[in-house]
């Protein structure tokens, strides 16, 4: 795929220009609260929203984003959703809440993410990258299907994830059923990033291909400069040397500029976005890497996932 060129720009899509009126419309985006999740929120903001939601894990990191969206859209219906991805009792609330107060969905942007963490484990005992990254994603839009599907009658409707060209560093097999209930310590921790970034491709390929009626996208953003890596930046591991060398040859992008392909597959017109795509910014269609598109691993890991829920009380 080669390095990220900053401009590259295949629509020559501009946020501000180019994103349509979103009146009337209810958009969640996780990970609202920082990095490319809060730019996402400051930009569909301005674009007249019947109603967004930020979802972070505290009152305290909504009311911080808050004042970039009023300052960029001061009469936004931006409302905070609390959500932590690493926990099924949360989704399921953060589901209801959106369930009770909306008849429709018309964006969900599954945005929030977890890197580089050491061996750990989510609520549910699920490998903390694989289980947040995921987990709490597929979850978050198994329960709310059934709200996507009803507006999907009338409307446009899509789902993006936001993925990473990390998920090349996937373990071989792509998926391991038997390792994720534990916290894959014998697996590096990019390693472990790389399974949980393959599994928000396959989802978004699966979700595609099981409801046609839904536009379904995976995304990845570029080498963003976000809090998600400030962690691993004050240590002198050879990891950290390695993404700083990467960073410089590559170029980091803003959150700005990282959150333009989320953008685009959110709101583009539809035909010109394929169902079940994968893009790379901005709006370039990758057919990715040969594991990547595996309609059987799809299939595994849906079914797989779909038993979870179902021992977990969410059938």
């Amino acid at each position: 795929m080669g390095i990220l060129n900053p401009v590259d720009n295949k629509y020559n899509f501009q946020p501000d220009k180019d994103i349509p009126d979103l009146s009337g419309k209810v958009i969640i985006v996780t990970g609202g609260n920082n990095g490319i999740g809060k730019a996402t929120v400051v930009a569909l903001a301005k674009h007249n929203a019947g109603r967004i939601y930020l979802a972070a894990r505290s009152k305290a990191k909504y009311d911080d984003a808050m004042a970039s969206v009023r300052e960029a859209a001061p009469g936004a219906k931006v409302e905070f959703l609390e959500l932590d991805l690493a926990s099924f009792a949360s989704i399921k609330r953060a589901a209801d809440q959106v369930i009770a107060s909306n008849d429709r969905l018309d964006i969900l942007i599954n945005n929030a993410g977890v890197m580089a963490l050491p061996p750990a484990q989510t609520v549910e005992g699920y490998e903390i990258q694989f289980g947040t990254n995921h987990m709490g994603h597929a979850l978050l839009t198994k329960l709310l299907l059934p709200l996507l599907l009803k507006t999907a009658e009338l409307s446009d409707v899509r789902i993006v994830n936001v993925t990473s060209t990390g998920y090349m560093l996937a373990p071989k097999g792509t998926f391991l059923p038997d390792q994720v209930r534990t916290s894959m310590s014998d697996f590096h921790t990019y390693v472990r990033y790389g399974q949980s970034k393959m599994a928000n491709v396959l989802h978004g390929r699966e979700l595609a291909r099981r409801y046609p009626q839904i536009l379904s996208t995976s995304v990845h953003p570029g080498r963003v400069a976000t809090p998600l890596l400030d962690h691993m930046m004050t240590n002198h591991s050879f990891t950290t040397y390695f993404q700083k060398f990467f960073d410089a040859l590559a170029g980091k992008l803003t959150p700005e500029m990282g959150a333009c392909n989320t953008l685009w597959c959110s709101t583009w017109k539809r035909e010109d976005v394929q169902n079940g795509g994968f893009y790379t910014p901005i709006g370039k269609l990758d057919a990715g890497e040969k594991r990547s598109q595996e309609v059987e691993m799809a299939k595994k890991l849906w079914d797989w996932q779909e038993e979870e829920f179902r021992q977990h009380g969410y059938a």
